[in-house]
C-alpha cells in the first residue's frame, strides 16, 4: 500500500493503481494525506472541497465523500482502520514508508543530523529522489494549490540545499546541468546563478560563467529595475580578473553550510502514543500576537521545563498580582516550549479568583476526557482519578499548564509525578506546600517593555508625536499590564484623540480614584476608567456579561442580553477596550469571548445596581436563545427525538437564520463548542429560580451527551435541573430528568437504580397524562426486564409502550419499538414472528429518511440471518450498519455492531475475524464504561481460545469477563445480568 503527494496523486494497494471515484475523492485523499497520522478539521477539508461558498449541506457531503474514499480503498485491500472517525474530522494512519511525504520529511531531518557534508548530500539526494513532478499536479482546488506550492518550494529549498553542497564538495561538473534546470526555473534567484557561475568557472569555462551574469543583470534590469546584489557582483569580478581563490574547493568536512540553501530545522515528531491516545492533545490557549519583555523570566521558564538542564524543575509556579501578566507569561512560554513535549499539552482553569474555583476531581475528569477516557470509565473518587490520570502520563512527555491555582489542596492532585513531563502553574498566592516547585515573581512591566507594549498598541507615530504624553500615560498606568492595554486601547479606538486627552482623563486622580497601581495601586481604576469613556449600552453589556458565569461565551450572547440586533458591535467596543478578551476560535470558526475574572468581578457589581427584572429577563433572553438552539441542534443529530421530551412552557427565541444555519452547519461541532456553555446554562436557569428552562436544558442535551457518552455531563446537567424542578413542583421536569436519568443508569449497568428511578418517572407521567414519556419510560424499563432475563415481563412491557406510541402517532417511536419486538421475539426463538416485525421497523425507518434508526434495524436483523443459518447475509447487514455508525461517528453503536461481527465469525469458529472485531468493541465499551457489553467480548473471545486449544489465553480472557459481571453484581442488588445490553 502506497500513497504519493509528489508529483500526481497516487494511490497503489498490492501493487496497483487505485481509481478514485471523481475529483471529490481525490480532494479528501489529498487532504487528509497532506496531514497524515494528524486530526484534519472538517472546517479544512470543507475549505479543500470549495473553493467559493461551501452550501449548506457542505459537511454531510464531506462525510460522504470520506465515506465513498474509505469504502473504496477497503475494498481495494486497505485496512478498515486507515481512515478513522476523529472528533471534528478525519485522519489516516499510514508508516512512513507508506507515504512519499514522510519519507522526504524522514530524509530531510537525517540529513539535519548528518555532520558530514557528503552525508547530507547522499541523505537529500535520497530526499529528492522521493519527487515524481510538481505536488498534486492533478488535483484542482484553490486551498490544494497553495499546499502544492508550498510543497514545490520545500522541493526547490532542498535542490538548492544540496547542490551548493555538492559544489562544496568539488562536484562542480556534475551540478551544471541541474544548476542551469534551476536558474531556468527560477531566473530572478541570484544565490543558484551564483553557484552556476562558480561552478561553470570551475570546469575553465570563463566566458559561459560571464555570461550566466550578463543575463541575470538585463533580466533584473528589465524586469525589476534593480542591479545584481553585492556578492553576486564581486563574484563577476572575481571572474574577470580570474582570481585563483575561486578554484579552490573547500575541504569536504564539518557540517552541513548553513546559508541561504539550508532550510530551519523540524521540530521533533511527537512521541508515538499508546492506543488509548488517539492523537496529542493541543489545548494550549491562543499567543498573546503582541507579547512584549519578560526575557529573564522566560528564560528561566525555559531553562526549568529543559530536560537536559541541569536547574530543570518539574514544577514552576508564576506568582503575581492581578493583572499583571501571569497567564500570557505562561501561555506564551509554553507555545516556545512545544517542541520538547511531543506527546502535547494539558491546559486547565482551575478559576481560584472566581465564584466557583473549579474542583480538583472535576479537573482530572476534564484531563481524563482529552487523554480519551470517557463515560463510566472515570473513575468517581478523587484519588482514582488521580492515580489512573498519573499512570497515563507515566510514558509520557507532556507540559501541564494549571491557570489560576488557588491553593496546593487543588494542584497537587494534578501533578503528573512522571520525569518526562512538567508542570507550569499561575497563582496569586505563593504554594510551598508544593514539592519541588520553583517560584517565579512577576512584578510590573519595566519602563522600557510598558512603552513597547503602549506603542505596539497605539502606533509608533502617535507615541512619537507626543513622546511626554506617553510617559506621564504610563506612569498613571504604574507599568501594569492590563492598564496599559485598556488605556491604549481606548486611543486605538478613537483615532482623532491626542494622547494629551487621554493623559488629562487619567491623571485626574478623582477619575482614577486613586488605585491604579500595586499594593496601594488596583487595577479596578483601570476599568472603572475605561468604563466611564463607554457608551451606557456598552457598560450594561458589560455588567450583564457578568451575570453568565466564567465561561467562553459565544459573540451573539450579547444582543440577546441587550435585546437588540446589533449585540455584536457593542461588544466590539469591549473588546476593543480590553474589556472582553477574544481567547480563541472554535472549530466551527466562530470567536469565543471571556471575561478577565478582575473585570467579571467589576461587572457584577455593575449589575447589581441594575433593576431585578431587567435582570431575569436579560438572563431568560439568552437562555432561551440557548434552548432554541439546543432544539435545533438536536433534530440534526443521529437518532435524534428519541430522548427529547415535548417542549415545555420556557420560551424559546431564534437568532437570524444565517446565524442559525452557520452555527448549524456541524451540529456536533457546535455542540463540542458549547460544551461547558450546556451546564453554565441549566446552572444559571437553575440558581435564578427558572425552574422551566433549566429542565427543558438539561433534557435537551441528553441526545448530544447520549452521542458522545459524555455520562458525566449528563449527570451533572440532570441533577442540577432535579434539584430545581423539585424545588418548585414542577412535575413535568420531574418525570422527564428522572427518565433521562433513569437511560443513563441503564448505559451504566445501575440496573436497580435505573428501575427506581424510571418507576418514579413513570407514576408522574401517568399522573400529567404524559402519554408519550409513559411509553418511553415504559420502553425502558422493558430494556431493563430483558437485561436481567425477565423476558415475559420484557415483551409485556414493549407491547404496551408500542400501543400507546401507535395510539398516539409517535412513528419514529413506533419504528424502536417494533424493532424491540422483533428482538424479542428472536430471544423467545420465534423466528417467524419475528422477521415481519424486523421488516416493518426498517420499512419505517426508511420512510422516516432516519439513516441510524436503519442501521440500528440492520444490526439487530443480522442475528436473525445468522440463526437461520445464512452468516454471509448478517455480515452485510452489518458492514451496511457498521459504515453507517463510523460515518456518524457514534462509537458505542459501532461497538455494539462490532460486537455482531464478532459472534457471527464465532459461530463460524473463526477466531482469525472474530478476534480483531469482539477487541474493537471491547475497546470500545471499555472507553465508555458499559461493563456488561466488554464481559460479552472477553468471554467470546476465551470461548474461541479453547476451541483453538489455547487454554491459557482461554483461561485469561474468560476472568477478565468474569470479574467484569462481578463488579456490575456488585454495583445492583440483584444478580448480575443474563445477558448484554444490546442483544
Amino acid at each position: 500500500m502506497e500513497f504519493g503527494l509528489l508529483g500526481p496523486l497516487q494511490a497503489r494497494i498490492a501493487g496497483r493503481a487505485v481509481p478514485l471515484n471523481g475529483p471529490r475523492q481525490a480532494k479528501m485523499l489529498a487532504a487528509l494525506l497532506l496531514d497524515a497520522n494528524t486530526t484534519v478539521p472538517m472546517e479544512r477539508l470543507v475549505a479543500v472541497m470549495w473553493d467559493t461558498r461551501p452550501p449548506a449541506t457542505a459537511v454531510r457531503q464531506v462525510q460522504d465523500a470520506v465515506s465513498g474514499l474509505r469504502r473504496n480503498l477497503v475494498v481495494r485491500g486497505a485496512p478498515a482502520s486507515l481512515i478513522s472517525t476523529r472528533r471534528g474530522g478525519y485522519e489516516i494512519h499510514l508508516a512512513q514508508g507508506r507515504l512519499d511525504l514522510l519519507e522526504f520529511d524522514h530524509e530531510r531531518h537525517l540529513a539535519e543530523q548528518q555532520t558530514v557534508p557528503s552525508g547530507t548530500a547522499a541523505a537529500l539526494r535520497r530526499a529528492l529522489a522521493r519527487w515524481r513532478g510538481n505536488a498534486l499536479a492533478d488535483v484542482p482546488g484553490r486551498a490544494l494549490e497553495i499546499d502544492a506550492a508550498r510543497l514545490n518550494e520545500r522541493r526547490a529549498a532542498t535542490h538548492k540545499e544540496c547542490l551548493a553542497i555538492e559544489l562544496d564538495l568539488g562536484r562542480h561538473r556534475e551540478v551544471i546541468d541541474e544548476l542551469t534546470a534551476l536558474l531556468h526555473t527560477h531566473p530572478f534567484d541570484e544565490q543558484v546563478a551564483e553557484h552556476l557561475m562558480l561552478a561553470l568557472y570551475r570546469c575553465r569555462r570563463q566566458g559561459e560563467a560571464l555570461r550566466v551574469y550578463e543575463r541575470l543583470r538585463r533580466t533584473l534590469a528589465g524586469e525589476l529595475g534593480v542591479d545584481p546584489a553585492p556578492p553576486l557582483r564581486e563574484l563577476h569580478q572575481r571572474i574577470l580578473t580570474a582570481d585563483p581563490a575561486l578554484t579552490a574547493v573547500p575541504p569536504a568536512t564539518g557540517p552541513s553550510p548553513t546559508g541561504p540553501w539550508a532550510t530551519p530545522p523540524q521540530s521533533p515528531a511527537p512521541a508515538l502514543t499508546g492506543p488509548d491516545m488517539a492523537m496529542p492533545v493541543r489545548q494550549l490557549p491562543l499567543d498573546v500576537p503582541d507579547f512584549v519583555g519578560r526575557a529573564d523570566a522566560l528564560a528561566e521558564i525555559a531553562g526549568l521545563l529543559d530536560g537536559s538542564a541541569p536547574n530543570r524543575a518539574p514544577v514552576a509556579v508564576v506568582v503575581g498580582g492581578p493583572g499583571v501578566g501571569k497567564s500570557c507569561l505562561v501561555t506564551h512560554a509554553a507555545r516556545r516550549a512545544c517542541a520538547g513535549f511531543p506527546d502535547g499539552q494539558l491546559y486547565l482553569d482551575l478559576a481560584a479568583t472566581s465564584d466557583e474555583p473549579r474542583d480538583p476531581a472535576m479537573m482530572l475528569a476534564e484531563a481524563l476526557r482529552a487523554l480519551s477516557v470517557a463515560g463510566s470509565a472515570i473513575p468517581s473518587s478523587l484519588s482514582e482519578r488521580a492515580a489512573l490520570y498519573r499512570s497515563l502520563l507515566v510514558d509520557r512527555r507532556m507540559l501541564v499548564v494549571l491557570d489560576d491555582a488557588g491553593h496546593a489542596d487543588q494542584v497537587l492532585p494534578l501533578l503528573p509525578g512522571a520525569d518526562g513531563c512538567a508542570v507550569l502553574i499561575t497563582s496569586r498566592t505563593l504554594l510551598t506546600q508544593l514539592p519541588g516547585a520553583r517560584h517565579i515573581d512577576l512584578d510590573v512591566l519595566s519602563p522600557a517593555e510598558a512603552r513597547e507594549l503602549f506603542t505596539g498598541i497605539v502606533g509608533r507615530r502617535r507615541v512619537e508625536r507626543e513622546p511626554g504624553e506617553t510617559e506621564a500615560i504610563l506612569d498613571c498606568c504604574g507599568n501594569l499590564p492590563l492598564a496599559i492595554r485598556i488605556a491604549s486601547g481606548k486611543l486605538t479606538g478613537r483615532p482623532a484623540w491626542s494622547l494629551r486627552v487621554l493623559r488629562e482623563r487619567i491623571e485626574d486622580e478623582s477619575r482614577r480614584l486613586a488605585e491604579l497601581r500595586i499594593g496601594d495601586l488596583s487595577v479596578r481604576a483601570s476599568v472603572e476608567l475605561s468604563l466611564r469613556l463607554l457608551p451606557q449600552d456598552a457598560v450594561r453589556a458589560l455588567g450583564l456579561l457578568g451575570l453568565l458565569g466564567p465561561h467562553t461565551l459565544p459573540g451573539w450572547v450579547v444582543g440577546p442580553l441587550l435585546d437588540r440586533p446589533d449585540g455584536e458591535e457593542v461588544l466590539d467596543l469591549l473588546v476593543d477596550a480590553s474589556l472582553v478578551r477574544l481567547v480563541a476560535t472554535d472549530a466551527l470558526g466562530e470567536p469565543r469571548y471571556r471575561l478577565h475574572d478582575l473585570i467579571r468581578t467589576c461587572a457584577v457589581e455593575l449589575a447589581a445596581s441594575l433593576p431585578a427584572e431587567d435582570k431575569r429577563d436579560a438572563v431568560v433572553r439568552v437562555l432561551s436563545v440557548w434552548l432554541e438552539l439546543i432544539g435545533y441542534g438536536t433534530e440534526r443529530l443521529p437518532a435524534a427525538g428519541l430522548l427529547t421530551a415535548a417542549p415545555g412552557s420556557a420560551p424559546r427565541r431564534a437568532l437570524p437564520r444565517p446565524v442559525v444555519d452557520r452555527l448549524m452547519s456541524d451540529p456536533v461541532g457546535w455542540f463540542d463548542a458549547e460544551r461547558d456553555n450546556l451546564l453554565g446554562a441549566v446552572k444559571l436557569a437553575a440558581d435564578r429560580g427558572l425552574d422551566e428552562l433549566a429542565w427543558e436544558l438539561a433534557a435537551g442535551a441528553a441526545t448530544y451527551y447520549d452521542h458522545r457518552c459524555l455520562y458525566q455531563d449528563w449527570q451533572h446537567g440532570h441533577r442540577l435541573a432535579l434539584d430545581a424542578a423539585e424545588a418548585a413542583g414542577n412535575a413535568r421536569g420531574v418525570s422527564v430528568l428522572l427518565r433521562g436519568l433513569g437511560q443513563l443508569h441503564i448505559y451504566q449497568d445501575e440496573f436497580d437504580l435505573a428501575t427506581r428511578t424510571l418507576e418514579s418517572s413513570l407514576t408522574l407521567c401517568r399522573k400529567a397524562g404524559d402519554r408519550r414519556g409513559e411509553a418511553l419510560t415504559i420502553a425502558m424499563l422493558g430494556t431493563v426486564s430483558r437485561v436481567q432475563g425477565r423476558d415475559d415481563e420484557a415483551l409485556e412491557r414493549v407491547e404496551q409502550a408500542l400501543a400507546i406510541a401507535v395510539g398516539e402517532g409517535d412513528r419514529h417511536m413506533q419504528a424502536q419499538l417494533s424493532c424491540s419486538m422483533a428482538v424479542m421475539k428472536l430471544m423467545q426463538d420465534k423466528l417467524d414472528e419475528a422477521e415481519p416485525w424486523f421488516a416493518t421497523a426498517l420499512r419505517q425507518a426508511r420512510t422516516l429518511g432516519d439513516a441510524h434508526r436503519v442501521a440500528v434495524v440492520l444490526r439487530r436483523f443480522s442475528r436473525l440471518h445468522d440463526r437461520r443459518g445464512d452468516p454471509d447475509e448478517a455480515l452485510r447487514c452489518l458492514g451496511q450498519a457498521l459504515a453507517t455508525f463510523e460515518n456518524l461517528a457514534d462509537e458505542r453503536c459501532a461497538a455494539y455492531t462490532l460486537l455482531e461481527v464478532g459472534r457471527v465469525h464465532a459461530g463460524r469458529h473463526d477466531r482469525d475475524r472474530a478476534a480483531p472485531a469482539l477487541e474493537r468493541a471491547a475497546a470500545l465499551f471499555h472507553r465508555h464504561g458499559d461493563r456488561q457489553d466488554e464481559a460479552a467480548c472477553w468471554q467470546l473471545i476465551g470461548d474461541l481460545d479453547a476451541l483453538a486449544g489455547a487454554p491459557h489465553l482461554a483461561h485469561q480472557h474468560r476472568g477478565r469477563a468474569l470479574r467484569l459481571w462481578q463488579t456490575i453484581g456488585d454495583i445492583n442488588e440483584t444478580n448480575p445480568p443474563a445477558r448484554p445490553s444490546s442483544p
